[in-house]
């Protein structure tokens, strides 16, 4: 599992963007598969997240995930739900210790927050579409709402698609530009005509530091290019397999 640095340093806090080694699933699942949403067997799905939880040194049955829409919607968590009740949302919060807050991604963005001093954790699926209709910030309001403040918040970039492996067609960067005529500058020529690569990771890491968090860290991991390590949407499509699992980033604050 991956660490980053900053939340590493916050007392009472847990946190993993786990690679997909360790689990038992097989074939293009292989390993740590931990998403319901894809094709893997149920069963497996569940050991996987119980062997992911137990190197955390948390209960699986603490877990609590969301279904993910790539909204900007946001869940409070004052206890982990079913599965079978979750809600759709991408990102959730909680102020309770022990719950541990997951968002699963493969290619998208998982976000980690944790404001120490208000015991308020949080966790963001930010693929493009949610990144740019605000589902950081929806997250850090939420966490406000719980009594967090952005300038003692430390979050974290975990691995996922970068700019190099990101292209993108015309109506791909339209969208951005029409939305904010800066975000021009997230885009890079390619080298098919008229295509650009687009940085989802500078995206994230701008948006955080024009919240005001405390600290922001990038484990700096692409996706696509580390088959070994990470399940990707991108390269699988690319590779023309017929599904892909779920990598599981997660945060949980201790009791004191």
């Amino acid at each position: 599992m991956i660490e980053a640095r900053n939340l590493s340093e916050v007392s009472h806090l847990r946190h993993a963007f786990f690679t997909r080694r360790g689990g038992i699933s097989e074939g293009v699942y292989a390993s740590l598969n931990c998403g319901y949403g894809s094709g893997d067997d149920s069963a497996k799905v569940r050991t996987n997240r119980e062997r992911a939880m137990a190197e955390l040194g948390v209960g699986a049955d603490d877990l609590t995930t969301v279904h993910q829409v790539h909204s900007a919607r946001v869940a409070t968590v004052e206890k982990p739900w079913p599965l079978e009740r979750r809600p759709e949302a991408d990102g959730v919060v909680t102020r309770v210790p022990g719950v541990a807050l997951g968002v699963l991604t493969a290619d998208c963005a998982p976000v980690l927050f944790a404001d120490r001093e208000a015991g308020v954790i949080g966790a963001a699926h930010a693929g493009w579409r949610g990144a740019l209709d605000g589902v950081l910030e929806a997250t850090v309001a939420a966490m406000e709402d719980l009594g967090a403040v952005p300038g003692r918040i430390s979050a974290a970039l975990g691995p996922c698609i970068r700019q190099p492996s990101y292209e993108v067609g015309p109506e791909f960067q339209a969208a951005f530009v029409a939305a904010e005529g800066t975000h021009a500058g997230y885009f890079a020529p390619a080298a098919r005509a008229g295509h650009f690569l687009f940085d989802l990771a500078a995206f994230v890491m701008d948006r955080l530091s024009e919240m005001g968090v405390a600290s922001a860290d990038d484990v700096d991991e692409d996706t696509y290019v580390d088959a070994d390590r990470f399940f990707s949407y991108r390269r699988t499509t690319h590779l023309g397999e017929p599904d892909y699992g779920r990598g599981l980033s997660v945060i949980v604050m201790e009791g004191d």
